[in-house]
């Protein structure tokens, strides 16, 4: 038993650092903490992980760009005037 005390103890702090990442993981993005380094290295790990999630991350930042900026209460009417 003495000689597998040194592997459970390696597995246990493995285990350990790896619950404490995927908290920080979801706490970052819960919050919208994260900066662009962040943002990609998480891109980039679901992009390799899982395909389906990567997708919906490009559509969620395109939609996200094609959002029309909105107007302040008390901005003065603007209209939008097309080049002919």
């Amino acid at each position: 038993m003495g000689e597998f005390v040194p592997y459970l103890v390696a597995g246990g702090c493995l285990l350990a650092v790896m619950c404490v990442l995927t908290w920080f993981k979801g706490v970052v993005r819960r919050r919208g903490l994260a900066g662009s380094a962040m943002r990609g290295a998480l891109a980039a790990y679901e992009e390799a992980m899982r395909v389906t999630a990567h997708d919906s991350h490009h559509e969620v930042r395109a939609a996200a760009e094609r959002q029309a900026r909105a107007g302040a209460p008390g901005d003065p009417h603007r209209r939008v005037r097309f080049r002919r």
